[in-house]
């Protein structure tokens, strides 16, 4: 959610409630994109891999 000017004449109402949890599974999806072991499967086994999502 980008913010608004500091000089708009008619502010818009932001709910909040909806921006923290968009900004939650923002975070979420980086973290994993970051991750190196989901981002290419490192392990051997199948299991392991399961293992560690779960």
């Amino acid at each position: 959610m980008i913010p608004m000017r500091k000089n708009r004449k008619v502010r818009k109402a932001v709910d909040m409630t909806i921006y923290t949890l968009r900004n939650m599974v923002e975070r979420c999806f980086n973290k994993l994109k970051n991750s190196r072991r989901l981002a290419t499967r490192y392990d051997k086994t199948a299991d392991s891999f399961l293992g560690f999502i779960v």
